[in-house]
């Protein structure tokens, strides 16, 4: 049957040759999905700049809905869209000029992290299990919203157990 080629951009596959691969590669419909995708990961001020130059489509806003979709040359953006995303440039702004502004980085000094250290290597060397106060774990771990909802979850995205894991040293191999 021979080999077969799939563009991730399309989601398609077909025979790979010269030929119908060029013909895929230059064709219209490879380079709107190519260029769907790519506008995915645009940055919000050229998305914010690009629709305030463009007028806004007269049939997007009176029925919802335009038949040209994403390559209607109009913006299908409103004001109210337009001013949240002005909102979140601000933001990300701010965000860059003082990271520290809002309060949230809860840093601890250079002293308490290598004292905590030291406690943990010594309880490790002594062959004690070291357990992590509930207090303490429940500070740094923070869960992002959109992981608990996720139904199957990988084991490797749960939080660690509230006692901490079991730490056991072995010594021999084989």
């Amino acid at each position: 049957m021979g080999k077969r080629y799939y563009c991730d951009y399309c989601d398609r596959s077909f025979q790979d040759n010269l030929h119908n691969r060029k013909k895929h590669l230059n064709g219209v419909q490879h380079h709107r999905a190519k260029k769907a995708w790519f506008d995915n990961f645009r940055d919000a001020a050229t998305v914010l700049n690009e629709e305030r130059s463009k007028e806004p489509c007269r049939k997007f806003l009176q029925t919802g809905q335009c038949v040209f979709g994403t390559s209607c040359r109009f913006s299908h953006m409103s004001e109210r869209h337009m001013k949240m995303l002005e909102q979140n440039i601000d933001d990300e702004k701010r965000q860059k000029e003082d990271p520290d502004q809002d309060g949230s980085s809860n840093e601890r000094s250079i002293d308490e992290w290598l004292s905590r250290r030291e406690k943990k290597l010594a309880a490790l060397t002594s062959g004690r299990v070291l357990k992590i106060e509930e207090e303490e774990c429940a500070e740094n771990i923070e869960i992002p919203p959109y992981l608990l909802s996720i139904p199957d979850l990988p084991p490797s995205l749960h939080p660690p157990p509230t006692g901490g894991w079991r730490v056991t040293l072995h010594n021999e191999w084989g």
